[in-house]
């Protein structure tokens, strides 16, 4: 845990600051800490869930760890009666200078800013992230899946299989994002339990150690 603290684990080159553990499951990424744009994960592989779409794509993809848990996420969820599918998981720095740039244009930078990551600054990038949604809100990405039965179980069993609801209400100071109830974030079971027990950001309770 020591190795991964957030005070630990940035270089500073060129005026913009690196996370220097990007292949750790505790890598943190915002807007203050970016991944290299040559970053890519070198173990992703097709999360073995349902997905909102057909065919195939990139963002069915995760880091072998995370895809399994999500795997493991999915089948209890489904026990439960609870139908998720995911919708976007890795994407690429190129990918995501296309959807940053796209939402710019569409409601101008500011805006874009609140909700949509520059490339280098997005979770999706490590491999470890999955947006999460269900028919409830018809599988798009809106506030409002927090609310649905979909959404309170994800929000209350994520962590029993090592994930983090990543940007959480009234949290948007510290994360930097608006509140996303269907973005998960995997980052072991321990650490996703302690985090979900003392109620913090991953900002803040890296910042511990």
């Amino acid at each position: 845990m020591y190795d991964n603290a957030a005070s630990r684990t940035t270089l500073q080159k060129g005026g913009i600051t690196y996370v220097t553990n990007p292949t750790s499951p505790l890598v943190l990424v915002n807007k203050k800490r970016e991944l290299d744009s040559g970053y890519v994960p070198n173990d992703l592989v097709k999360a073995p869930v349902e997905f909102s779409f057909s065919g195939d794509s990139p963002k069915q993809q995760m880091r072998k760890v995370a895809a399994d848990a999500l795997g493991k996420l999915f089948a209890g969820a489904k026990q439960d009666g609870i139908e998720l599918k995911a919708v976007s998981g890795y994407r690429s720095y190129p990918s995501q200078q296309s959807i940053f740039n796209a939402y710019a244009k569409s409601h101008g930078e500011e805006e874009a800013n609140t909700f949509s990551a520059h490339p280098g600054q997005s979770e999706h990038q490590t491999g470890l992230a999955m947006d999460v949604s269900s028919a409830s809100v018809h599988y798009g990405l809106e506030q409002s899946y927090g609310a649905t039965k979909e959404g309170k179980w994800l929000e209350a069993h994520a962590a029993d299989y090592g994930f983090i609801i990543r940007y959480e209400k009234e949290h948007e100071d510290e994360t930097g994002y608006m509140y996303e109830p269907w973005h998960v974030r995997y980052v072991g079971v321990t650490v996703a339990k302690d985090i979900k027990k003392l109620g913090l950001t991953l900002e803040a309770y890296l910042a511990r150690f």
